[in-house]
C-alpha cells in the first residue's frame, strides 16, 4: 500500500512541490510514495508545473488509515479532518510546531529556514540522492516564493545556497529573474474571484479559544487592490462568519516596497491594533517592512489570544 506525501489546505507552491520533491526521495529510498495534495493550486504553481513540466499531485482529502507523511506544516488546522486517524511516518517543516501528535515514533525534520523545500533539498544530500533536472527546477521556485526571492525576514543563508545549487543542477542561469517572472504570474489578479484571492494563500490557526484565518497576497504593485477592496472586504466578512472566527486577517504585500497592507474584520480591532502598535483606519493599516506571515505577523497575534 502506498504511503502519501501532502502539504496544508489551500497549498502553496512549497506544500505543492514539497509533496513532489519529498516523495520522489522516498522512492529512491525504496519507499512507495504518492505525492497529493489537499486543494486546487494557484497560478503561481501552475506556472512552476508548466515550467519544469511537473506533474499535478493527486487531489486527496481524507487518509483515515493510511500512512503518510507531511509536508510545510504541523498545524491540525489545516490538516485533514481524519489525520490523528493516519499513521504519520514523518514530518518536514519550517513553521512554528503545531498541535499534531502521533502515536507512534516518526521521522522529523524542522528547520528554522525560509522553505519547506531547503530542507528537503538537504535530505537529498543527506541520503546521496540526484535530484533530476525538473524536480530541483520546481523546488528552486518554491524556495524564491516562501523567499520572496531572499527578501524575506524568514530567508537564511541555506535557502540561498540551495537556490544556487538547485539552478545549476536545473540548467536556469539567471534564477533571479525566473523569480521576478514567478512574482508577476502571482501578482494577476485581474478575473479571479473574491473567494479565489482571500483564500489563495490563506491559513486558519487556533490561538487560545479562537480561530483566526490569516491570508496573504504578494504582488508586485499594490495598486492592482484598488477597485477590488471592497470585494474583498464582503469576501471577508462571509469566510468569517461561516468559519466562526474570531477574525481573519489578509495581508497585501508589495514585494518592491517591501511591506503590507492589512485588511481586517474582527470581533475586536484592538487585539490587532496591539498586536502591531498599529491605529486601524476604515479596518486596514499599512505595515512598513512586513513580507512574513510566519515571522512577522502569527508570532505577534498569538500572544493577545
Amino acid at each position: 500500500m502506498s504511503t502519501y506525501v501532502f502539504g496544508h489546505t489551500n497549498p502553496d507552491s512549497d506544500s505543492i512541490v514539497g509533496a513532489i520533491s519529498l516523495s520522489y526521495l522516498k522512492n529512491q529510498l525504496k519507499e512507495d510514495c504518492v505525492a497529493a495534495r489537499q486543494g486546487e493550486i494557484s497560478p503561481e504553481t501552475k506556472f512552476i508545473l508548466n515550467k519544469f513540466g511537473g506533474k499535478l499531485p493527486l487531489l486527496k482529502t481524507s487518509y483515515a488509515g493510511e500512512k503518510v507523511y507531511v509536508v510545510d506544516t504541523t498545524d491540525l488546522a489545516i490538516l485533514p479532518n481524519d489525520i490523528l486517524e493516519a499513521t504519520v511516518l514523518g514530518v518536514v517543516d519550517h513553521h512554528k510546531l503545531g498541535d499534531l501528535t502521533t502515536s507512534t515514533p516518526l521521522e522529523c525534520w524542522i528547520r528554522p529556514v525560509g522553505c519547506s523545500n531547503t530542507i528537503v533539498k538537504g535530505m537529498y544530500d543527506y541520503y546521496n540522492v540526484k535530484i533530476p533536472k525538473d524536480i530541483a527546477g520546481m523546488m528552486m521556485c518554491a524556495i524564491l516564493s516562501d523567499t520572496v526571492i531572499f527578501k524575506s525576514p524568514t530567508c537564511t543563508k541555506s535557502d540561498v545556497e540551495a537556490v544556487k545549487e538547485l539552478a545549476k543542477i536545473a540548467g536556469v542561469e539567471d534564477f533571479k529573474a525566473l523569480g521576478m517572472e514567478m512574482f508577476l504570474v502571482k501578482s494577476a489578479v485581474e478575473g479571479a474571484s473574491a473567494k479565489d484571492l482571500v483564500k489563495r494563500d490563506y491559513k486558519e490557526f487556533v490561538m487560545g479559544d479562537s480561530r483566526v484565518g490569516v491570508g496573504q497576497l504578494e504582488v508586485v504593485d499594490l495598486t492592482v487592490f484598488n477597485d477590488k477592496k471592497e470585494m474583498l472586504f464582503e469576501e471577508m466578512n462571509r469566510v468569517k462568519k461561516d468559519g466562526a472566527l474570531h477574525s481573519i486577517i489578509v495581508l497585501l504585500t508589495d514585494i518592491m516596497t517591501e511591506g503590507s497592507q492589512l485588511l481586517v474584520v474582527s470581533d475586536d480591532e484592538s487585539k490587532v491594533e496591539k498586536a502591531f502598535g498599529k491605529t486601524l483606519e476604515n479596518h486596514e493599516v499599512w505595515l512598513d517592512g512586513v513580507l512574513s506571515r510566519k515571522k512577522q505577523v502569527i508570532p505577534f497575534l498569538q500572544p493577545l489570544f
